[in-house]
């Protein structure tokens, strides 16, 4: 049994947990699990034995000076316990750490006799996936768990993902089988644009985590720096025709795919989290809602060229029911061009086409008159005569039947 000392007992505990490495795009897990600690000025009171755990050659140890002195990190899993208070107090337990490179089994049960120990109530795990997404639109977030029982009363969705999997996915099991709740929410991170940092994905999870365990997470900084990296990539993007046209094929799938998100629930949702945020004496943090995604554009620098990389390899979405789906959508046909800045195809910012200066648009117009009749009954009789001569001329040189012949729509001319 472990010996916890200098921990108090805590109130409705929640364990959130996050690993940085495979299941952690663009870090968007690990860093929300960060700011909650510094947030929340989360105190240490456990660290798992690195030697236990990883591959040095792999998770290479730090030195630094302290005050002269060198010292070395080694890297390794921490514990940390934040007190939240509040008309409705609950503690959260934040496991972050590296993903681990051996012994998974005996990792997980080591944090599970954590959770045991401090009386957790339910374990969220946070994880980073990539991708075809547009960073224009707000980050999808998944939810989902392996107890069908905990899918229903949660509005989560039951895992059905089959493949490779990360230390998310084993650790959630372990809970699964332990009988502890547990629930895994995942981000999706454009994959054009994965490199670390990711603070609207950051924001995003929050936002679901805030809802998932009734708690008024105080954002910080976080909302300007989305939009602010929002704001590099829109200018990124911009700079490069191919990256722009293929932002704008994973919109349209986007928004012919989502179309349902805008539900009475979901609107019902982001009007709860405004009243949160709006109550006095719940936390740090200002009011307002913290959205994810916004007509503000965000991003950040990418370093060399800004042409589409290929799409690296990811991890298993256990986390993401419909991933397949939104990948289909993703490699829809590209449209044909732009259109104007109203939707015009022809860019007119309206959309309509302007008269033609010969065009008469006065009130006669659409009259006719005995000059144009007659000139009309000219007309039939030239093309009559025309065609009589065409069919003599075919007929003298016997065409129509042979290679080349047949009338211009068979052509295809």
């Amino acid at each position: 049994m472990i010996e916890l000392e200098g921990v108090p007992e805590l109130i409705d505990p929640v364990m959130v947990a996050a690993f940085e490495g495979w299941n952690d795009a663009g870090d968007a897990a690990s860093t929300a699990v960060a700011h909650l600690d510094r947030e929340w000025k989360g105190e240490v009171f456990a660290a798992l034995d690195a030697e236990d755990y990883y591959d040095f050659q792999v998770n290479r140890p730090t030195v630094f000076l302290d005050n002269g002195v060198r010292k070395i990190t080694w890297p390794t899993t921490r514990l940390s316990v934040v007190r939240v208070g509040g008309e409705k107090p609950r503690d959260l337990v934040l496991v972050r750490g590296i993903e681990p490179s051996m012994r998974w089994r005996s990792f997980c049960n080591e944090i599970l006799a954590f959770a045991h120990e401090l009386g957790v109530e339910m374990v969220v795990i946070l994880g980073a996936l990539l991708g075809d997404t547009p960073h224009t639109r707000p980050v999808p977030v998944s939810g989902v768990t392996s107890d069908p029982d905990l899918a229903r009363t949660m509005d989560l969705e039951e895992t059905r993902y089959e493949g490779p999997t990360g230390i998310v996915g084993i650790l959630q099991e372990a809970c699964t089988h332990a009988g502890v709740p547990a629930v895994s929410l995942w981000a999706a991170v454009p994959h054009y644009v994965s490199q670390p940092p990711n603070p609207k994905a950051t924001l995003a999870l929050l936002n679901r985590l805030e809802d998932l365990i009734g708690l008024r997470i105080p954002l910080g900084e976080l909302p300007e720096d989305a939009r602010a990296w929002q704001v590099g990539v829109d200018q990124l993007a911009a700079e490069d025709s191919e990256v722009a046209e293929y932002v704008q094929t994973l919109e349209e799938a986007r928004d012919t795919a989502e179309l349902p998100e805008a539900s009475g629930e979901a609107i019902a949702r982001e009007f709860e989290r405004y009243l949160r945020r709006r109550e006095p004496g719940t936390g740090p943090g200002g009011p307002g809602v913290a959205m994810e995604g916004g007509d503000t554009p965000f991003l950040r620098e990418t370093g060399g060229g800004r042409t589409r990389p290929p799409k690296p390899e990811q991890p298993g979405p256990e986390a993401v029911p419909g991933a397949e789906a939104a990948e289909g959508a993703g490699a829809a046909e590209e449209p044909d061009g732009p259109e104007g800045p109203e939707g015009s195809a022809d860019g007119s910012p309206d959309g309509d086409t302007a008269p033609d200066p010969g065009t008469d648009t006065g009130t006669d117009a659409g009259t006719g008159t005995d000059a144009d009749a007659d000139a009309g009954a000219d007309a039939d009789a030239d093309a009559d005569a025309d065609a009589d001569a065409d069919a003599d001329g075919d007929s003298d040189r016997g065409t129509g039947g042979g290679p080349g012949g047949g009338t211009g729509g068979e052509s295809g001319t």
